[in-house]
């Protein structure tokens, strides 16, 4: 085995590992019988442990398997931003910010997505260090091009969210 395939499956070994610890703290902090989204970190959950590693495996698959991690990273971002804004800590603190919301669910979740990014990046790119990393940051693959797509999906979500409660 060479090392860039050693190294690819300890990142999807990693990928797993955190899928399945934020699957699990889900279940462990939230009863399933009394939540309207269950069923959307259940499924994003499965298939960020079952579906998305297969695809990191082969080059053939591997941007198939980089957009659905970023895309189930972004839902979850959003979704539990959301769930902090609607239970927001009182008083207004910065420990209770940190320590009474989803931030550490969050920042999990940017775990994963930066495990997915550096398996797309070895298997695309390489892992010469030599290389140089010259691409413009907001285009695809980049973080940049994750950053609007966040912030878009954010506004879509927010005006989604502010029509339905005003029906």
């Amino acid at each position: 085995m060479t090392r860039k395939k050693n190294l690819r499956n300890l990142l999807i070994i990693g990928l797993v590992l955190c899928s399945l610890g934020g699957l699990t703290i889900h279940f462990i902090v939230n009863d399933s019988g009394r939540l309207q989204f269950f069923y959307v970190p259940l499924i994003s959950g499965l298939i960020s442990i079952f579906i998305i590693p297969l695809l990191f495996m082969t080059r053939k698959t591997v941007h198939y398997g980089y957009v659905i991690n970023g895309m189930t990273v972004i839902i979850g971002t959003v979704t539990m931003i959301h769930s902090s804004i609607a239970h927001f800590p009182v008083p207004f603190e910065v420990s209770n910010l940190i320590f009474k919301t989803l931030f550490a669910d969050i920042c999990i979740l940017a775990v994963k997505f930066f495990i997915g990014k550096a398996l797309f990046d070895l298997e695309m790119f390489g892992a010469d260090p030599k290389s140089e990393y010259k691409v413009k940051w907001y285009r695809y693959p980049n973080t940049g091009w994750w950053g609007v797509h966040l912030v878009t999906i954010s506004i879509v979500y927010t005006i989604g969210h502010l029509l339905w409660r005003s029906l």
